[in-house]
């Protein structure tokens, strides 16, 4: 998904309308190629300190330890970050942003931290990740967009990047809703890790109503933005309606009646949807641009 919302801003969002754009088609599969060598490397070491709760929250779908060994993941995990950090280098130094290049390593920082500690603090971890994933979606509008940033087309090139940062607050706030899910299902393995989750600090069904509540947020925001700003576009107003505010609809709903692991798993897997589908929105942005 990481690879795909970001071909979609270069060749959906931002080519056909002529912004001054950094990356030519060899750079910007090397962002791509950074930046998923290093969320490689974050699910790698997340997977590694997870052994424990992953045995008991999905026995059936366990890697390291098994498929592969610890020391094999550590290898991967190693060598993954000094490939995506070392490409993040060289295209910071290619576009003249040299200082581009410390991004590449904070996250990979922060993947590292969170997998081994901010994960068990309440809510620090949910909120990280979610920064994380905003962030695969901003650094293209840095890279494609600050270095050719003039006096003549600044208006246009903030317009631009505005929308990518639309988009990076929609993937943190589902991507907070998912982890949070998440947690509630796999509340059994995270209490025998002693992590210091939500469902955990509060219970199962105070973190669910809170879920509920939270799920409001992105709905209100999203449908104020399709009437607001999209109502003259039949298209997208329809896409939003059908493939977005109505599965959050659902979302809710069928929170409201969740009792069970299986469940959260479906509510969790129907986010991922949800998002999916949102970043996909962007193939259909030339019809408002255009109109």
């Amino acid at each position: 998904m990481i690879a795909l919302v970001q071909l979609l801003i270069k060749y959906a969002l931002l080519e056909p309308f002529g912004v001054h754009t950094a990356l030519d088609g060899f750079e910007i599969t090397l962002l791509i190629l950074a930046t998923i060598c290093i969320a490689a490397a974050g699910n790698i070491i997340n997977d590694i300190y997870d052994i424990e709760t992953d045995a008991i929250n999905k026995p059936n779908k366990l890697i390291i330890g098994e498929a592969i060994s610890e020391k094999t993941a550590y290898n991967l995990f190693i060598a993954f970050n000094v490939i995506g950090v070392l490409i993040g280098f060289y295209l910071s130094y290619r576009i003249g942003k040299s200082p581009f290049f410390t991004i590449f390593v904070v996250v990979s920082a922060l993947l590292y931290i969170y997998a081994s500690y901010l994960k068990g603090i309440l809510l620090i971890g949910n909120i990280t990740i979610s920064a994380l994933v905003a962030s695969s979606i901003l650094i293209v509008g840095l890279f494609e967009l600050t270095p050719n940033l003039t006096e003549i087309n600044r208006d246009i090139q903030l317009t631009f990047f505005k929308i990518i940062l639309d988009y990076a607050i929609f993937a943190f706030m589902m991507t907070l809703l998912r982890e949070i899910t998440k947690d509630i299902e796999d509340t059994d393995g995270d209490y025998k890790a002693a992590l210091n989750t939500l469902p955990i600090a509060i219970g199962r069904e105070r973190s669910k109503n809170l879920l509920i509540v939270l799920n409001i947020i992105p709905l209100f925001v999203i449908t104020h933005y399709t009437v607001t700003q999209l109502y003259k576009h039949q298209i997208m107003l329809i896409y939003f309606l059908v493939l977005v505010i109505a599965p959050l609809i659902y979302a809710i709903i069928t929170l409201v009646n969740a009792t069970s692991k299986a469940h959260f798993h479906h509510i969790s897997s129907l986010y991922k949807w949800i998002m999916l589908f949102g970043m996909l929105s962007l193939l259909l942005y030339k019809f408002v641009i255009l109109n």
